[in-house]
């Protein structure tokens, strides 16, 4: 699902089985989450954690990316780390959200990740852009889910 709202907002999710355990799949998204996030994000080209290790509840971290040739820095938050089932991110410096569900799939062997990425805020000269952004938001998603897929099951 994506969509816009009146305050120029966007999102997408995306949703994938990968064959391995839930606790496999949160280690590599939550608990190694700095050696693995360029890994399934290669826009990423810095990332740091800020606050004392390891990744938790209320942890910092910093992140340089290019997307689309434009590079950008945002710093986040993590506003969820619930083992095995949610990790969310907020960002401090830009307005955005992602989460990560997982829930167990139909055999002990396979895990349900659930991402999704919302864009809180378009700026101004972001507006005439909008059905791109929204574009790029979904593809964005999908992207990411069918990384992690590629990567947790080889």
């Amino acid at each position: 699902m994506f969509g816009f709202t009146s305050d120029h907002s966007a999102s997408g999710t995306a949703s994938t089985i990968i064959n391995k355990p839930v606790d496999d799949v949160f280690n590599f998204i939550g608990v190694d989450f700095f050696k693995n996030y360029p890994r399934w994000s290669p826009e990423v080209i810095e990332c740091e954690l800020l606050s004392d290790p390891p990744l938790r509840l209320n942890s910092l971290a910093r992140q340089v990316r290019i997307d689309q040739g434009q590079r950008s820095e945002s710093t986040f938050k993590v506003t969820r780390f619930d083992p095995l089932t949610k990790l969310t991110f907020e960002g401090v410096s830009n307005p955005y959200r992602c989460f990560y569900d997982f829930k167990p799939g139909r055999t002990p062997e396979q895990t349900e990740v659930t991402f999704t990425f919302e864009l809180l805020r378009l700026e101004l000269f972001m507006l005439p852009f909008e059905k791109l952004i929204r574009i790029a938001v979904r593809e964005g998603a999908i992207r990411t889910v069918r990384n992690l897929k590629t990567l947790i099951e080889s």
